[in-house]
């Protein structure tokens, strides 16, 4: 069916990371959600094995090494429990590790503060960033409750070197599995499960 505008509810998107930053807007079923514009996003930070443990070069690599290899190995606060990140016994121990690691390869910077921002994937927040953002989202969120007219639709902002912005729109994915109101057959026997529903809308979302 046609969708009605009535009964949308818009919503305003900011997010930061270092120097950089982006705000959007996103009115479900007229503009691009986020789920659209997902290939914008890096994929999460991952160290290659083989480097962590056998030629490590940052003081990144020597954490995972403790966190990865050393951990599952001995076991250090009993057989089955996981690295939390929350734990400061948990993080001092990894930390201690990578020193350790560190010291045998000649790198420095290992610090706990470096070891929690690893083991809980940290980004840094730059308040520069952060407050440049939040006042984009604030002035969007001012223009829907005031009926203004709105940014077309997606803004990045980087204030690394220099100051950069730039306002972009992103064009809605009409094939989106989010908001596309496109139907969509779908096959399965009378055998499969909920579990392969999911497998396939996952797979097709990818």
């Amino acid at each position: 069916g046609s969708l009605r505008s009535s009964t949308v509810v818009p919503f305003v998107d900011g997010g930061t990371e270092g120097f950089q930053g982006n705000a959007r807007v996103v009115i479900p079923g007229m503009t691009a959600c986020v789920e659209c514009s997902i290939y914008l996003y890096p994929p999460q930070t991952t160290y290659p094995l083989c480097t962590i443990a056998h030629q490590p070069r940052l003081p990144e690599h020597c954490v995972e090494y403790a966190k990865v290899l050393l951990w599952p190995q001995r076991k250090p606060f009993g057989d089955g429990v996981p690295v939390d990140g929350d734990s400061p016994e948990h993080v001092a121990w990894l930390c201690e590790q990578a020193q350790q690691r560190a010291a045998e390869f000649g790198i420095t910077g290992v610090t706990y503060r470096l070891a929690q921002g690893v083991v809980k994937h940290i980004v840094p927040a730059v308040a520069s960033t952060n407050a440049a953002i939040a006042a984009a989202c604030a002035a969007e969120a001012l223009k829907l409750a005031a009926n203004l007219d709105l940014m077309s639709n997606y803004m990045q902002f980087n204030d690394g070197y220099g100051v950069y912005c730039a306002t972009v729109e992103l064009m809605k994915d009409e094939e989106c599995p989010c908001c596309s109101n496109r139907p969509r057959m779908m096959h399965f026997r009378r055998s499969d499960t909920l579990r392969a529903v999911v497998d396939y809308i996952c797979r097709l979302a990818s």
